[in-house]
């Protein structure tokens, strides 16, 4: 399929525009010398330039979840995630946009007082619940819809993420521009990392890279906190859920499955939690080439990235891309 083909696909669903425009594929040539002379051609995807909310790559996402359609006579939005949670502040901030009230259902203590993404929540006006566990999440986002719903309004709720079949098309999209920026070329491989957790962004360049038919691209997800095999699973459902959005049928997956790896060598002791190599992999991006990566997702991918191309894993005539997803707030927490 073509590029122009997928994109008259992805047409037919229509979305809320928040994404600013294409983002930057750029060359790092700086942190490529610094990882020695055998490194691969290095690039960055930035994705945290979405723009919108302080950017990152819940604005894709959200695009398709806060569709017209699907704001029509909507009052409020209702999502969740933990104290300092990206996906939080951009939904925050599409309420905003939209002219919607906001509540977060937030598992954990919020920081008093707060900073990070925890501020930005109050500086755009979003109303916070507080759960304990991640159980209780669901839950608590039901109910309050209920009680706005007998108040007169009506919610929305976004799952966590917004990583959804509907929500994983921003990154089909993603993938177009890719593959555009970086074309196929005869026996050379693009490694492209990124970091996961809710499974959406994976799982939207999954269905993506396989209509596109790229068997070139090899996709390296860094797992944030979710065991690997769970996350593969949820991302491969949901990649299958796009395909079916999109007409197409769930066995283009196969084409891309076999080149896809997801690591959870990077948690460390948990979700959020810096490690020693997550801290270098900090200070190589800023250092070398002024890219600010955050602590709690990006460094694990950087770092995830830095381990590879230190064991050589990967031919001198490779090509490596680094999706930088965002998440800049964390750094201030």
């Amino acid at each position: 399929m073509t590029s122009d083909e997928l994109f008259a696909l992805l047409e037919a669903h229509p979305r809320t525009h928040l994404v600013l425009g294409r983002t930057p594929l750029v060359t790092a040539p700086r942190m490529r010398g610094a990882l020695g002379p055998e490194t691969p051609e290095l690039y960055l995807k930035l994705d945290e330039e979405t723009g919108f909310g302080l950017g990152g790559n819940k604005v894709r996402k959200l695009e398709h979840e806060l569709g017209p359609t699907r704001v029509d006579g909507i009052t409020h939005l209702i999502t969740t995630g933990g104290p300092q949670s990206n996906h939080c502040r951009v939904t925050a901030a599409a309420a905003a946009r939209l002219g919607l009230g906001c509540l977060l259902v937030i598992n954990g203590d919020v920081p008093d007082p707060p900073t990070g993404n925890a501020l930005l929540y109050e500086i755009l006006g979003a109303k916070i619940r507080t759960v304990m566990s991640r159980a209780e999440r669901n839950p608590a986002m039901e109910d309050e819809a209920k009680r706005i719903a007998k108040a007169g309004g009506q919610a929305l709720i976004v799952p966590l993420g917004a990583s959804t079949s509907l929500g994983a098309l921003g990154y089909v999209r993603a993938a177009i521009e890719i593959h555009e920026q970086l074309p196929m070329t005869r026996d050379r491989d693009v490694n492209l990392f990124l970091a996961s957790s809710s499974g959406g962004t994976l799982a939207g360049l999954m269905a993506g890279f396989a209509l596109l038919d790229r068997p070139d691209i090899h996709l390296v997800a860094v797992s944030a906190d979710v065991p690997a095999d769970d996350l593969l699973d949820t991302a491969s459902d949901l990649a299958v859920g796009a395909l079916a959005r999109l007409g197409q049928h769930e066995r283009e997956l196969e084409t891309i499955l076999p080149r896809v790896d997801v690591a959870d060598d990077q948690v460390g002791k948990g979700y959020g939690i810096p490690t020693e190599a997550s801290g270098e992999a900090l200070d190589l991006f800023a250092r070398s080439e002024g890219i600010l990566v955050d602590p709690v997702y990006t460094a694990k991918a950087a770092a995830g990235m830095v381990a590879a191309v230190r064991e050589g894993r990967f031919p001198a005539g490779d090509r490596i891309v680094f999706l930088h997803t965002g998440g800049h707030p964390a750094l201030f927490a």
